[in-house]
């Protein structure tokens, strides 16, 4: 059975050095997790990386700039580093097209700049759609002066992946300080933050009626739903009261929302997740290469998991295919 995964990162020189020339404040979870061998990994697009995919069982990787991607980035030279990482993804998509496919980064520091990006990337690089880091330094991606970017993406009919990020200095020292220096910013990075930061992100753009004005925009979330989906009747319920909005949150999540579990091999979260949003929105991602282990775990997740036949291809492939009309394309 083909294995498509669909959230496996680059993390490009040229980016490393951009981040380093933004102003302050500076993400501080690269410097600890992209180094290294991970380093190696993020910025190879050749043999390597094609070794370690066949290695895990998998067919083929859908490739993201990582996080932060170019969030906190200055408008100039947003526009500037997504045009060249773009061409890179599109490059290494070119030379490996049975592969790699891939996800565009994206200018939200210029929200005029941002839908032209990504129409291009699609329509002229061939990219699926978008990986996006949620906020844009204290801007939420429900903002007004980012729906173009959304309505461009529905219109093209490409998703859009909520990747996760650190949260902004002021939660972090609101939220997750005063343990200690390491515990801090592992329960604001990886531990916790970031996952509460993505999940938000969704929320809040269906509590900000984006969905209704946009119903055909599709989101992504990673690591299970980060978070959110596991209490999404309390949620929905608040939310229903507080708000007018066309649908429930449970309605928004099996029509606006396809989840992946981010190399966490979970199979009650799998469950979980498969009676909230449906069989036909699970996706695959092993979150290249941060939770690569050796042994093929990947392939045996996918082999193991208590799914029927008709789930167990649309988790392995078949609805990222549908969702991105690469069945088509094959057919051609």
């Amino acid at each position: 059975m083909r294995l498509i995964a669909i959230e496996e990162h680059v993390l490009p020189h040229s980016v490393r050095e951009a981040w380093a020339a933004a102003p302050p404040p500076h993400d501080p979870v690269s410097a600890i997790a992209d180094g290294g061998e991970t380093g190696e990994r993020l910025a190879d697009l050749g043999e390597g990386r094609l070794a370690l995919m066949d290695e895990q069982g998998v067919d083929m990787q859908v490739l993201s700039l990582t996080t932060p991607g170019l969030h906190n980035l200055e408008p100039v030279p947003a526009v500037e580093a997504a045009r060249r990482v773009n061409d890179l993804i599109a490059g290494a998509c070119a030379r490996h097209p049975s592969r790699f496919q891939g996800f565009a980064a994206l200018p939200t520091a210029d929200p005029d700049a941002a839908p032209r990006e990504l129409e291009r990337a699609v329509r002229e690089l061939g990219l699926k759609g978008a990986l996006l880091c949620g906020r844009t330094r204290e801007r939420h991606l429900d903002h007004p002066a980012l729906r173009p970017m959304l309505a461009k993406a529905a219109e093209l009919g490409v998703p859009l992946f909520i990747h996760p990020q650190t949260p902004s200095p002021a939660v972090r020292e609101a939220n997750y300080s005063g343990i200690g220096e390491r515990a801090d910013l592992a329960l604001a990075a990886f531990g916790l933050g970031w996952h509460y930061e993505a999940g938000l992100a969704w929320v809040r753009l269906a509590a900000a009626g984006v969905f209704d004005e946009l119903p055909g925009l599709q989101i992504i979330l990673g690591h299970w739903g980060e978070v959110v989906l596991f209490y999404l009747e309390r949620t929905a319920a608040v939310l229903g009261r507080a708000l007018e909005l066309d649908h429930s949150l449970a309605d928004y999540a099996r029509s606006n929302l396809y989840v992946t579990g981010s190399g966490m091999w979970s199979e009650p979260y799998l469950q979980r997740c498969l009676d909230i949003v449906g069989a036909d929105r699970l996706l695959f991602s092993t979150d290249y290469p941060y939770q690569y282990r050796p042994g093929g775990e990947p392939r045996r997740f996918l082999d193991t998991v208590t799914l029927d036949d008709s789930a167990r291809r649309g988790l392995a492939y078949a609805n990222w295919e549908r969702l991105t009309g690469a069945a088509s394309d094959r057919g051609r």
